[in-house]
Parts: C-alpha cells; sequence; structure tokens
C-alpha cells in the first residue's frame, strides 16, 4: 500500500473520529439542570412568584418552563363599610394552578426566571352592597418543569392571611 494511501485514510479515520468526539463533547456541555428554584409571597394580591435558573441548556435555547403548586383560597362577601356581616357569605376553593412561559438561554446555556401564580378564581355570589374579597390563600406542591431539566419541587407551604372574620 502506497504511503499517501495510508495517510488519507490515516486522516480519514482521524476526520471521522474528530467528529464523534466533538459530537461527544457537545452533548456533554448540554447536561440541562436546575442549579436553584424558591418561592416567594403570596404578595398582597394573593399570588405566588416562582423563581428558577436553570443551566446546560446551549446557548440560546428557547424553553417552555411551568410552575404548578396546589392553592386553597378562601373568599368572603364584605359591606361597602368594609364590614363583614356577622355570617358572611363565603367560599373556599381548591385545585391545581399553574403559569407558564417561554425563555431564552444565554451564551453560557444558562436562564433566570420567574412566574406568577395566581389563587383559584371564585364563583362567590354576592348580594347587593357587598363584594367579594380574598381572605386567605396557600399554596403547597410548588414546582417548576422544564421539558430538558425535568421538574424541580420546591418544599414548603406558602400561606397568607389576609382578613379576619367574625
Amino acid at each position: 500500500m502506497s504511503s499517501v494511501l495510508k495517510r488519507t485514510r490515516i486522516l480519514a479515520v482521524l476526520a471521522v473520529l474528530g467528529l464523534v468526539l466533538g459530537t461527544f463533547s457537545i452533548a456533554l456541555a448540554q447536561n440541562p439542570h436546575f442549579i436553584r428554584a424558591s418561592a416567594s409571597g403570596p404578595n398582597a394580591s394573593g399570588n405566588l412568584t416562582v423563581s428558577f435558573k436553570i443551566a446546560g441548556l446551549g446557548d440560546t435555547v428557547t424553553t417552555t418552563v411551568t410552575a404548578s403548586a396546589n392553592a386553597t383560597a378562601l373568599y368572603a362577601c364584605r359591606n361597602n363599610g368594609g364590614n363583614f356581616p356577622s355570617d358572611p357569605k363565603k367560599q373556599e376553593v381548591s385545585g391545581p394552578v399553574s403559569a407558564s412561559g417561554n425563555f431564552t438561554s444565554g451564551k453560557n446555556g444558562q436562564l433566570s426566571g420567574s412566574l406568577t401564580l395566581t389563587p383559584p378564581p371564585s364563583t362567590l355570589d354576592c348580594p347587593p352592597g357587598q363584594r367579594e374579597v380574598l381572605v386567605s390563600v396557600t399554596y403547597t406542591n410548588v414546582q417548576v418543569f422544564e421539558p430538558n431539566a425535568g421538574t424541580e419541587s420546591i418544599p414548603g407551604t406558602f400561606s397568607r392571611t389576609f382578613i379576619s372574620l367574625p
């Protein structure tokens, strides 16, 4: 076999090997995972803010992130004078709540963001001269999900009471 042919074969093998190793190193660099996830609130409106940081996504990758929780909200009817009747009309609403958004990673493959969870809505029908108010809200089983990084749970119960009922 001629030395030119040997060199050509060796260069071809090295080129293929370089492509394989290059692809392998890119795959290793893209290892999506949560660096942190936290929740704060509820705020004065009863909303819970879920913040997160994800790394290993690759450069300028757009992805959908979803925050979710189980929530319970208590609503009551209050009169226009700001008082509650001795036996106020009230309603407790429970169920899953979620919020999603699209986020784009930077050149370092990381993204940071936050999503806002809102209390489950009420169907309370207040009598004339009264209006519905949020009395309290509680969030449990708070989680953040990104399709490649998976699910990150945020431990704790996040609760706030706005008004004490009679």
